[in-house]
């Protein structure tokens, strides 16, 4: 890598901890140079905002949330043990977190508003993608005669999300697996007795 390339992957690596950590409207510029131990106009040099740097930040974060979630989906040979990774890597973010701070696309959607709009959007895609990804399992379930014809993938895609985000944001804001567990325990329950064949 040039040198270029590796002052921008430092100020992404440390302005991606810090946004997933404190927020993106509670970081400023100057925590970022402090973490950096570069100066504003330095990182200025690599991204032509705070609201850019924001963005790359979240969609870096996203893009190995899903790689290494899509290799460990890849691995699997049915649909349950597929499904189960997902929620193996939502019972992780407390204890042993893929990314420090939790779930990036909760801690945006939380805190995003109509102030960055493009920021709003991309959160929106990830959530697109994710919620495809899971429909897609359902999916490939029904055409490999695992899952219950009747079942609708729009329907397990949105419970399975919003239950575990819900789950992810209670062990959180308690510093506790508890909730999180409960709510994994419920859902793979659920998922043998109501979606699997």
């Amino acid at each position: 890598m040039r040198s270029s390339e590796l002052t921008k992957a430092k100020v992404l690596k440390e302005a991606t901890a810090l946004f997933n950590t404190k927020g993106y409207k509670s970081t400023s510029l100057s925590d970022i140079t402090e973490a950096t131990g570069l100066t504003k106009g330095a990182i200025y040099r690599h991204f032509e905002s705070k609201e850019s740097l924001e963005i790359e930040a979240f969609q870096k974060m996203m893009q190995a949330i899903f790689l290494a979630l899509n290799e460990k989906i890849k691995a699997e040979n049915n649909t349950r043990d597929k499904l189960f990774c997902v929620l193996n890597l939502f019972q992780s973010y407390i204890t042993n977190p893929f990314i420090i701070g939790g779930c990036p696309l909760l801690n945006v959607a939380v805190e995003v508003d109509d102030t960055n709009l493009e920021l709003k959007q991309k959160a929106q895609q990830a959530l697109a993608v994710f919620r495809d990804s899971v429909e897609k399992i359902i999916i490939n379930g029904k055409t490999h005669k695992q899952v219950r014809n009747l079942v609708n993938e729009k329907l397990v895609a949105t419970i399975l999300i919003s239950t575990l985000e819900g789950g992810v944001m209670m062990s959180k804001l308690q510093n506790s697996n508890a909730d999180i567990e409960i709510v994994v325990n419920h859902l793979k329950n659920w998922i043998v007795s109501d979606i699997l064949l």
